[in-house]
């Protein structure tokens, strides 16, 4: 038998199956693609190898930090560029995001760079927040709510919406506060303000930038996992697919129809149990990168990219990346040319359709509509023509997040990765190697 089978080959499954192995566990990770990493790959555009999904990692805590440590790329961890990120309001209008705030939520209502966005209203209403009881607001089911409540609709739909929305693609009003910004709850009843208690979280947090890089990309972690999958003999089983998970036993079959029943004394998951779950339900993004020859964009007009509000005026991305701004190495290795990465909201069709080219980088005409659309929505943001005879190269990328009403996984199966710890490699990692400690210890 077995010691443990994982399934999945995205990076909670190799991260588990790296810390189960490395222990001396026999390990066999299923996965149903054809390679390993999940949403962590790399495309070439235009001669650069970059990044196709995730390109920072949050350093809330040290979970992805250490793990780079471990695989030997600690000397690689770079900083972004510190001149932060934008944002456009619903009604078009463009500031930098706010130093003292969280996901959105200002530390300081009435500094200069919180007016310049919401208003003296808005601010003033912002301010209110401090004369509340601390119980106001403290239950409320969603982020958008518990801001509402505190600090008035102008920061929650100029500030929260555009940032809040734009990390997680989700409105607010749809958020669980105690996922996305785990304490700030406790937080504001011990402080006795939302402000204050925006501020205690980000006192309590590491010194430095929220986010960090690898040089070269982050798909980076994914090679060296791989790398040492097979240095720890994991069973790594790719085009397989599991049709049953339960909590001693996964049930595969692969692409000429092989059928199997692996059995094992602990079975860890990070997708949901296709057993168990109806049609999918997800949400995605388009991202679409564009390399441009553009010496306008030398001055990074907008900082490092910019949020956007949902509703806004003319604009369909939800976020843009000015990635050699944000991270010198790239502009090092572009030698003058600029990355743009824009972000689109998207879903399968009724039927699926779509799905199939999930994680598939798909070339893009610079003439064609997605090519013109991303062109026309850089220009709006950046406030410089992106025309399509300054793209140098262009392609595109869906990827698709975790089933929304997946029945979850059978009693007893770990869960592990996206669809049972939320977005974002710093969570994603902690849990996975949590889990695998936990396996370890039993």
């Amino acid at each position: 038998m077995t010691d443990v089978v994982v399934v999945g080959g995205g990076v909670a499954g190799l991260v588990a199956a790296r810390d189960l192995a490395k222990a001396g566990a026999h390990v066999v990770l299923v996965e149903a693609g054809d390679r390993l990493g999940g949403m962590l790959r790399r495309h070439t555009v235009d001669g650069l190898d970059l990044d196709m999904g995730a390109e920072s990692f949050a350093t809330r805590n040290d979970a992805v930090e250490r793990l780079a440590i471990e695989l030997g790329l600690g000397n690689d961890i770079v900083s972004p560029d510190p001149r932060g990120a934008w944002l456009m309001t619903r009604d078009g209008r463009t500031a930098p995001i706010p130093q003292t705030g969280f996901l959105g939520i200002p530390g300081s209502p009435m500094a200069a760079d919180v007016l310049a966005v919401i208003g003296q209203g808005g601010g003033l209403r912002a301010q209110m927040d401090s004369l509340l009881p601390s119980p106001v607001g403290a239950r409320a089911q969603s982020l958008g709510a518990l801001v509402r409540k505190r600090m008035g609709e102008r920061v929650l739909d100029d500030l929260v919406v555009p940032v809040a929305g734009g990390v997680y693609s989700t409105h607010p009003d749809q958020l669980d506060p105690d996922r996305v910004a785990p304490g700030l709850r406790a937080a504001l009843q011990r402080e006795g303000s939302l402000a204050r208690a925006v501020l205690a979280l980000r006192a309590r947090s590491a010194a430095g930038s929220a986010v960090q890089g690898i040089r070269g990309g982050i798909v980076r972690l994914v090679d060296e996992l791989v790398a040492d999958l097979e240095t720890y003999r994991v069973d790594v089983r790719l085009g397989t697919r599991a049709t049953a998970v339960e909590r001693f036993a996964v049930e595969t079959v692969t692409a000429d129809g092989t059928r199997e029943r692996l059995s094992a004394q602990h079975v860890l998951a990070s997708t949901a149990d296709p057993a168990r779950t109806a049609a999918p339900d997800r949400t995605g993004i388009e991202l679409v990168t564009l390399v441009v020859d553009q010496p306008e964009l030398d001055t990074g007009p907008r900082g490092t990219g910019m949020l956007v509000h949902p509703e806004a005026d003319g604009v369909r991305a939800k976020a843009l990346t000015h990635a050699t701004v944000k991270w010198p190495w790239l502009a090092e290795a572009a030698a003058g040319r600029h990355v743009l990465r824009l972000s689109y909201a998207t879903r399968p069709e009724v039927d699926g359709s779509g799905v199939a080219e999930t994680g598939t980088s798909l070339p893009v005409e610079p003439d064609d509509a997605i090519g013109t659309r991303a062109t026309a929505d850089a220009t709006a943001l950046l406030g410089v023509p992106v025309t399509a005879d300054r793209v140098r190269g262009a392609a595109r990328v869906r990827w698709y997040g975790p089933d929304l009403t997946a029945a979850g996984l059978a009693e007893g199966v770990v869960g592990i990765g996206e669809a049972s710890t939320g977005r974002g490699l710093a969570g994603i990692v902690a849990a996975a190697r949590a889990s695998a400690g936990r396996v370890l210890d039993s």
